[in-house]
This record gives C-alpha cells, sequence and structure tokens, in this order.
C-alpha cells in the first residue's frame, strides 16, 4: 500500500515502517504525520499476522525533527493542527498493541526523537544522536514521553540546553536499550526480532499492554492489571502450549546432553 512519505513492508510476521523523505533528512511534516498514522491503521488491520513492528529512516539520518519550512507563512491555528496530528501519529505508535522497535541508524532531532520514544524501545548505531532542540526554536516539546523514559532531571538538562547525546550516553541514560557498531545493527535487530517473533503472541501482547498500563499506576492497581491478563491467557489457552514447548525443549536439551 502506497504512502508519499513513508514505506511499509511486511515480511512474514515482521512490519518495517521507514520514514521515506530523505532528501528533506527525513523532516516530519503535515503529509508524514497523516501517513504515519495511515500506516499505523494498516498494522492494526494486519496484526493478527504480524509479531513485530521496525521504524527505520531512509538515507542517512533516521529524522531531522519538524520540517519548519512548511511552516513559514503559516498562523497559529496551522502550527496547533500540526501538533494535533503529531501527537496523534506518536499516540498511534505508543498505543500499537504489537512491540514496536526503533532502529536509530544516524541523528534523530526533536520529532524524530518522538517517534523513536514512541516505540518500545530503540536499537541504535553507535554513530546515531539524539538531540531535543525545541526550547532554543522558541517552542516546547518532548516534554511527557522524555521524562518518563530518562527521568525528570536528565530530560530538563536535554530539553533545556538542547545539546546532542551520543548513542553511548543514550544507553547510560536508559534512552536507547543498546548501541553498536553501524556494521552490526542489522544483525542486532535480527536477534532480537528473532526471539519476539518465536513466543506466543498473547502473551506478548499482554506483557506490553500489562508493563504500559501498570507504569500509569500505583503497584496494587498494576498487579490487578497483570491478574486480569492472567486470566486472559488462561481463557484462550495459550499457555498450556507455552508449557508443553518448555518441557519438550528441556527434555531435548537433557537427550543432547546425555
Amino acid at each position: 500500500m502506497p504512502f508519499p512519505t513513508v514505506l511499509y513492508e511486511s515480511d512474514k510476521r515482521i512490519a518495517t515502517v521507514t520514514l521515506n523523505r530523505p532528501e528533506q533528512r527525513n523532516a516530519l511534516d503535515m503529509r508524514m504525520c497523516d501517513d504515519l498514522l495511515s500506516v499505523m491503521a494498516a498494522v492494526q488491520a494486519t496484526s493478527a499476522e504480524l509479531r513485530v513492528v521496525l521504524f527505520r529512516g531512509a538515507g542517512q539520518v533516521f529524522c531531522a525533527g519538524a520540517d519548519l519550512r512548511e511552516r513559514e507563512g503559516k498562523g497559529p491555528d496551522w502550527v496547533r493542527e500540526r501538533r494535533r496530528r503529531a501527537f496523534a501519529a506518536y499516540d498511534a505508535i505508543a498505543g500499537c498493541a504489537l512491540p514496536c522497535i526503533a532502529v536509530v541508524h544516524g541523528p534523530a532531532i526533536g520529532s524524530g526523537c518522538e517517534i523513536a520514544a514512541a516505540c518500545d524501545f530503540i536499537i541504535a548505531a553507535d554513530a546515531a544522536s539524539f538531540r531535543y532542540p525545541e526550547v532554543g526554536w522558541g517552542t516546547v516539546g518532548a516534554t511527557q514521553r522524555l521524562p518518563r523514559i530518562v527521568g525528570k532531571q536528565i530530560a530538563k538538562e536535554l530539553l533545556f540546553t538542547g545539546r546532542k547525546v551520543t548513542a553511548a550516553e543514550a544507553v547510560r541514560i536508559g534512552l536507547v536499550n543498546r548501541a553498536v557498531p553501524a556494521s552490526d545493527l542489522d544483525s542486532t535487530v535480527v536477534e532480537l526480532v528473532g526471539a519476539i517473533v518465536e513466543a506466543p503472541p498473547l502473551g506478548m501482547r499482554l506483557a506490553k499492554r500489562c508493563i504500559d498500563l501498570g507504569m500509569e499506576t500505583d503497584l496494587q492497581r498494576g498487579i490487578a492489571i497483570e491478574m486480569s491478563a492472567i486470566e486472559e491467557a488462561l481463557a484462550e489457552k495459550e499457555w498450556s502450549q507455552g508449557v508443553k514447548d518448555f518441557a519438550r525443549r528441556s527434555r531435548d536439551k537433557r537427550k543432547d546432553k546425555t
């Protein structure tokens, strides 16, 4: 299915969403906001067949942030609508029932950081970088997801200064899960995805739901959310197949040792 600014491909159980404005360094414009929403609707429509969604950027840059050129001559109402559509796109990514992984190979700036942060986690090349320049432009952005990932004090520093964060530092502060040499990026993603797609799909979706909902409440309510998910898993019988598969693998390992 074609989208003007985003490539969408699905291969077996893996969907790949690629920001595709390389000449503009994948800057996020109004059209891309709408395309991301449409892509996530396509993912939702085929989610029973899929297991994981990867987010990438075409060219040398993951995403250079908002396309400021399209704002020239625009008034406040246009800017409000642009932000509304951007937030809707981020929310659609964050609300996806499937695991979503941002594969960041180059710079991620502003809105690019928001797209990556809306995913469940980020895998980055060691040459990748992250920057939040909105305050320096006289506006605000990333004030909600970033503090929930790296904590309030670090988020304030990054937003107040707009300084560049290397991939190594991004791992250190918890923004990125892994930073690997660019030559190892694809193989690292393949390894991670391999483990995800082999897991029972219901268990994966329930785990994501429990984490996301549980982090928005206190521990006791979070436990109640998990208990509800366990009941759903029991009702679907997927858990019994998982137990059987575990027992089979254990027997196979014992046989190999003998």
